[in-house]
């Protein structure tokens, strides 16, 4: 692993959540909401300097950051209930005068609370689109730029032994590939007279034209070469639309299959625009469905820590997890994983994680932007309604009622953030 990885993890998840504040900071301000504090990092503070109203500076905790937005909560409507049986401020209440007490009288206006609820979705919107188009970003730079690993049709490993546990043999039981005159990096044109331009198709053309005494075409080192291999028959295991075929007892079924013996060499090819957003969407799904799933995530997770069941690579990752994956990609490695390589799996993780920042913060709950985005639906709803209906109008949706719920929401998101730490550090999922 490579602190290299680690640090510009690190600086990466610092420019997502800084820019992710400022999708908030940019139209708060364009709307005239006051905002008293923009940081990045918690915690003591490192510097600072106010301009135009507003505090920019960093901290020394850098695992994130906020924007204050001034008057967030509303006042309550006559008649609410702002005392409790014990004649103390409730908890909501308590929330709005704190609220009220970030502005100055002169200074009411530049409430958030006083937005309509079109400028107060822009608002809490703003920051999951940046990490949505920060996501977007990163993999269309790997997706058009440096391009997808692909199966080319170039040979990248030629097997020495039909049995693959063999790594000495004798002539009769080499793999075809090995007897021939076949070199790694010979790039194949065409076999048995038919073109190839990646794997697929070579492998599609083994098994059309079967064993035997088969011409192949050759590039090696910018000249054609013809020559033929004598392809052979092996038992392998049925596969039919990418998958092994079973029996019903669950074994893979067997068929006398063409067999040559080689690996292709993976290359990374550009792909085409017209077909970047249903990757996106793809990633969006995917990640999505993660979220939805983290409680099931969480309970198995759980189960591995505490039995000898391994832990789901496919599943949950804490920052210690993704940071380490970091530190893998950037670390020591074979001489065939090149900087182009790194490159591109590193902006994968970094577009994999501003799609779940995207997603995640989209979430109904208070204290995430989806909670602030629901108020504002429902604000706009009611208001909506009641001038169809002819009803005074409703006024802000108070969602400092909503509070008490997000402090247990906040809990469990503490308690989840330890969780995952300690289970990637126990349990490593790679």
């Amino acid at each position: 692993m490579s602190i290299i990885g680690i640090i510009l993890f690190i600086l990466g998840l610092l420019i997502a959540v800084a820019l992710h504040e400022l999708g908030h900071l940019i139209p708060a301000k364009l709307f005239g909401v006051k905002v008293s504090q923009y940081f990045v990092g918690f915690g003591p503070t490192i510097f600072s300097k106010v301009y135009r109203g507003t505090e920019y500076g960093v901290k020394w905790i850098l695992l994130g950051g906020y924007v204050r937005l001034c008057g967030m909560l509303a006042p309550a409507r006559p008649g609410r209930k702002i005392f409790t049986k014990h004649g103390e401020l409730t908890f909501a209440e308590q929330a709005r005068r704190e609220s009220a007490a970030e502005l100055a009288p002169e200074e009411a206006a530049q409430a958030f609370w006083r937005l309509s609820p079109g400028k107060k979705l822009i608002v809490m919107f703003g920051g999951p689109f940046v990490n949505f188009l920060l996501s977007v970003l990163c993999f269309a730079i790997v997706w058009l730029g440096i391009g997808m690993p692909a199966l080319s049709n170039t040979v990248g490993r030629i097997a020495p032994c039909i049995d693959p546990m063999q790594t000495k043999c004798e002539l009769a039981a080499a793999t075809p590939a090995a007897r021939s005159e076949l070199q790694q990096g010979d790039e194949i044109r065409a076999w048995a007279g038919t073109p190839v331009k990646d794997w697929q198709e070579l492998r599609e053309a083994i098994q059309a034209h079967g064993a035997g005494e088969k011409p192949v075409d050759v590039l090696r080192e910018g000249r054609q070469e013809t020559f033929t291999i004598n392809v052979i028959e092996v038992e392998r295991p049925q596969v039919r639309a990418g998958e092994i075929v079973k029996d019903a007892a669950g074994k893979p079924l067997l068929e006398m299959q063409p067999y040559l013996g080689v690996s292709p060499e993976i290359k990374r090819e550009q792909q085409s625009f017209s077909a970047l957003p249903a990757q996106i969407g793809n990633l969006a799904l995917g990640t999505a469905q993660i979220i939805i799933g983290l409680p099931v995530h969480l309970w198995n997770i759980g189960v591995s820590l505490f039995s000898d069941t391994p832990r789901d690579a496919s599943g949950v990752v804490g920052l210690v997890g993704i940071a380490d994956m970091a530190g893998k990609i950037t670390g020591g490695g074979s001489a065939q994983y090149t900087f182009a390589a790194r490159a591109a799996d590193f902006l994968l993780l970094f577009a994999s994680l501003n799609m779940s920042l995207f997603i995640f913060n989209l979430l109904p709950l208070l204290p995430l932007d989806g909670g602030h985005i629901l108020g504002a639906l429902i604000e706009w709803i009611k208001r909506a309604s009641a001038k169809w209906r002819g009803m005074p109008d409703p006024g802000a949706f108070d969602t400092a009622r909503l509070l008490p719920l997000s402090q247990v929401v906040v809990s469990f998101f503490v308690l989840m953030t330890i969780f995952l730490i300690v289970a990637d550090i126990l349990k490593p999922a790679f």
